[in-house]
C-alpha cells in the first residue's frame, strides 16, 4: 500500500509542471486572441501573464490531476470590441485547445528527439522524458475536454454561436455545468469516450512528429 501511495505521489510530481504549462498557455493563448481582436478587457484584468495562480480553478485543477481532465478559470472578455463578434467569439475559444494541442505535438517531437538520442541509464533525462510525455498527454486531454460542447467549456461557446438556440438551453443551467461536470467526471462517465478521442488525437500527432523524426 505503501509503494501505491508513493508511485500516486510520483505520478502528480510529473503530472504537476506538465498540467501547469498546459493551463497557463491555454488561457494565455484565450486572453492574447481576445487582445489581437481588439479587446483590451484581459489585458486589463491581469490575464495575459504566465503567473498560474491567475489562472487556476481550484476544481478544475483537481479533475486534471486526477483524470486529466478539467479547466481554469475563463478569461474575462468583452466581445463588443469585435469587428464581427461571431467569429471572434468562435476564434477566441478555440484559441486555447488549439494552443494545448501545438503543445502536445511539440511535447511528442521533444519525447521523440530525447528517446533516440538522450543518454541511456540517466535518472535526470528519464524524469525529462516522462515530463514531456505528461505534457503531450496533459495537452491532448485538456484540449480535447475543452471542446465539449457543455457549459462552461470552450465548445459550449463556439456552439452557441453556431447554433443560437443552444445558448439558450445552456443558459438554463449555467449555474450547475461545473457541478455537472465534476460528476461526470467522478463517476467514470467520461472516460471511455474522452480516452478513445484522446487515444486517436494523440497516436495522430505522434504520427505526424514520427514521419518528421525519421526524415
Amino acid at each position: 500500500m505503501a509503494s501505491y501511495y508513493a508511485s500516486q505521489i510520483q505520478s502528480m510530481l510529473y503530472v504537476a509542471p506538465a498540467m501547469l504549462v498546459a493551463i497557463i498557455c491555454h488561457e494565455c493563448a484565450h486572453g492574447w486572441m481576445s487582445d489581437r481582436l481588439g479587446d483590451p478587457t484581459p489585458r486589463q484584468s491581469g490575464r495575459l501573464t504566465l503567473n498560474p495562480l491567475k489562472h487556476l480553478d481550484p476544481v478544475g485543477t483537481l479533475c486534471l490531476l486526477f483524470f486529466h481532465m478539467g479547466w481554469a478559470k475563463p478569461v474575462p472578455i468583452n466581445p463588443r470590441y469585435y469587428r464581427n463578434q461571431k467569429s471572434g467569439i468562435i476564434l477566441v475559444s478555440l484559441a486555447g485547445p488549439v494552443t494545448n494541442f501545438i503543445l502536445a505535438f511539440f511535447s511528442l517531437l521533444l519525447y521523440g528527439v530525447l528517446a533516440l538520442y538522450a543518454p541511456e541509464s540517466s535518472s535526470f533525462w528519464d524524469t525529462v522524458v516522462i515530463i514531456v510525455y505528461y505534457s503531450a498527454v496533459i495537452n491532448v486531454g485538456l484540449g480535447v475536454f475543452n471542446l465539449i460542447p457543455f457549459p462552461p467549456l470552450d465548445g459550449s461557446h463556439v456552439l452557441e454561436e453556431l447554433i443560437p438556440a443552444v445558448g439558450v438551453f445552456f443558459h438554463r443551467f449555467q449555474n450547475y455545468g461545473r457541478l455537472i461536470l465534476m460528476l461526470l467526471l467522478v463517476s467514470g462517465a467520461l472516460s471511455r469516450p474522452l480516452s478513445y478521442l484522446d487515444n486517436a488525437v494523440l497516436n495522430g500527432l505522434w504520427r505526424i512528429a514520427y514521419m518528421i523524426l525519421i526524415h
